[in-house]
């Protein structure tokens, strides 16, 4: 392990991070880093965190960032409802474009990857591993392909060491991810995607329905315990 070049991956537990993670394990030292600033699923995600890295044998360290939960209204850190999409909206732009406002967190994947950033250049790491991907993309911009251009001009331009942010799914669709996923043996039963936050997956919310569209189309067992 110690003759592999170090890299940072940010891992939220969810199935994207996981297979983009993953992905990476047998060719990099993985050093994961997962966000508690305050959201519904904070415990989950740590947890199922721990568990993706205790099943690739890499580090993990929990960054708390609490402030963050302070900044605006989002229906995941804040006491708003979290919305609720049927199948057939989840491909309807301007539903998805709303409930996408009602879930952003202002500045998150800028924070996330600067603090990377950080730890890449405090252990001389070579690369900075991302989930970011075409599905998400659709309603997020900051996990576009130009979001990850800039944020790569960014790292050239601001850093002493020659890194970049790689994002192996960031032409990938949800189900095309999956796929990916199966091949190489990534640990997404062990990954978590709800916004509530209990144990069982809500199977409501627009990140579970993109889940659960997934693994169908995928035609790959899905192996996630639902409420409904």
């Amino acid at each position: 392990m110690g003759n592999k070049p170090k890299v940072i991956s940010v891992l939220s537990g969810g199935l994207d991070s996981t297979v983009a993670t993953a992905y990476f394990e047998d060719k990099y030292q993985i050093h994961a880093i997962t966000f508690n600033y305050g959201q519904r699923s904070a415990g989950m995600e740590i947890e199922s965190s721990k568990a993706i890295c205790d099943f690739l044998g890499i580090e993990h360290t929990v960054i708390e960032l609490p402030w963050l939960k302070k900044l605006g209204k989002s229906a995941l850190t804040a006491d708003v409802k979290i919305p609720q999409l049927e199948e057939d909206q989840l491909d309807d732009k301007e539903i998805c474009d709303e409930t996408a406002k009602k879930v952003w967190v202002p500045g998150r994947n800028i924070v996330f990857t600067a603090i990377a950033t950080s730890f890449s250049e405090a252990e001389n790491a070579d690369l900075i591993i991302v989930g970011w991907d075409l599905e998400e993309a659709a309603t997020f911009p900051d996990n576009s392909k130009e979001f990850l251009d800039a944020f790569n001009d960014v790292l050239r331009i601001g850093t002493l060491d020659d890194m970049k942010i790689r994002a192996p799914l960031i032409e990938l669709n949800k189900n095309e991810i999956v796929i990916l996923g199966d091949k190489i043996n990534a640990p997404m039963n062990l990954s978590y995607s709800c916004y509530v936050g209990e144990k069982k997956h809500c199977g409501v919310c627009e990140s579970c329905m993109r889940r659960k569209r997934a693994f169908k189309e995928a035609k790959i067992e899905d192996k996630t315990n639902y409420n409904q």
